[in-house]
């Protein structure tokens, strides 16, 4: 067969949530046994490609800069047809094959209109209506997405099939040698971070998340993290790349009692993002919807104890491994944060289920049932 995938968001360089996505799925794609077909990849002209593929993956440069889709990826579609397309994020081009996969990541637009631009809700509502009405099969990244498109679009359910995003391969200590690790660090170090990863956005939630902090440093300011007793500074990092309604969140920083414990700490590289993962001793992402929520499984995989909020997609990721709070309750926000940081043997009943549960989430399974997926459609 000839199968095409669009990667063109796959190699960008300021990765979020559905570019990691398409980069980790294309990764392991290629580490299948599909010999018999023709894998075609289009990307953008001047893709900088991080990793080769085998000899029957073929990159196809497509050099439109604005319309990318709808004009480029559909006069290649019309010049060199394939049997099959899989669209990994963004929307299928007006021209595409009658078997054409499309995932959709999320729904968060139809609960939140407001934590969105004008532009981007627009966007957002006519690539899912086109994914929905052009494809064939819909890939839906949890239930909870899955159940949204039948709700607010009327899928079918026999058109969804729910594949689950994976988590990378962490080469950190096995849970009982981080919690080794972490007893001999928490006796010699006087500063806990409290870690969040993420756009840093409206929808995320991190007005609240910083008022939490705020309760949470004056109401527990007796909070003993130490095995020896002693208190400890607690810092919130806030990581990512700025997105709809950061200057409410600067401002909140900025206005904050606490603001100099608030680290601000903007679009970080994979190598940052890992050494920031290690120093976290909390995870927290109390976002108001999300179509999964991969930044609480990379904590897990790090073992850190991990804070979500109890909506959407999140305990169905997070299962029993994840303190679910009420995003719209600062005071229970910050009473989990207490609960976590104050009682070591919650801490580290936290970090064993954590861990386990990572495990459940592969980019290898994700890669093979997308393709197994595209292959019988």
């Amino acid at each position: 067969m000839r199968l095409g995938i669009d990667i063109s968001r796959a190699f960008m360089k300021e990765k979020t949530g559905a570019e990691e996505y398409s980069y980790q799925l294309i990764k392991h794609i290629k580490l299948m046994d599909l010999d018999d077909h023709q894998i075609f990849l289009y990307t953008r002209n001047g893709s900088k490609i991080d990793f080769d593929f085998p000899k029957n993956f073929f990159v196809k440069e497509i050099n439109h800069n604005k319309f990318w889709t709808q004009i480029g990826l559909s006069l290649e579609m019309k010049k060199n047809p394939v049997d099959a397309l899989l669209v990994p994020s963004y929307a299928i081009p007006i021209i595409h094959p009658k078997n054409t996969i499309a995932t959709v990541h999320g729904l968060e637009y139809k609960y939140f209109p407001e934590c969105y631009s004008a532009k981007d809700r627009a966007l957002l509502k006519l690539n899912t209506l086109l994914n929905v009405k052009w494809s064939s099969k819909i890939i839906a990244s949890s239930e909870n997405t899955k159940r949204d498109l039948m709700k607010f679009y009327g899928v079918e359910s026999e058109k969804i099939r729910v594949i689950y995003h994976g988590v990378r391969s962490i080469e950190y200590p096995m849970p009982a040698g981080r919690q080794e690790v972490l007893s001999i660090k928490r006796l010699n170090k006087g500063v806990f971070n409290v870690l969040f990863i993420g756009r840093l956005e409206k929808r995320k939630n991190l007005v609240n998340l910083i008022k939490a902090f705020e309760i949470f440093k004056k109401r527990y300011k007796k909070t003993r993290c130490l095995p020896t007793g002693r208190q400890a500074i607690i810092k919130l990092i806030l990581a990512g790349k700025s997105g709809f309604g950061f200057d409410e969140i600067r401002k909140a920083i900025f206005e904050s009692p606490n603001k100099n414990d608030i680290i601000l700490k903007g679009y970080v590289s994979e190598k940052e993002k890992e050494e920031l993962y290690k120093s976290a001793d909390v995870f927290i992402m109390p976002s108001l919807y999300e179509g999964f929520g991969l930044p609480i499984l990379e904590a897990m995989s790090y073992a850190i104890p991990v804070i979500c909020s109890g909506n959407s997609s999140f305990p169905e990721v997070a299962g029993n491994a994840g303190l679910l709070v009420d995003p719209n309750n600062t005071q229970e926000i910050a009473e989990a944060l207490n609960k976590i940081l104050s009682n070591a043997d919650f801490r580290e009943e936290m970090i064993k289920r954590g861990f386990e549960n990572a495990k459940k989430f592969s980019w290898e399974k994700c890669a093979r049932e997308t393709m197994n997926l595209l292959l019988n459609c």
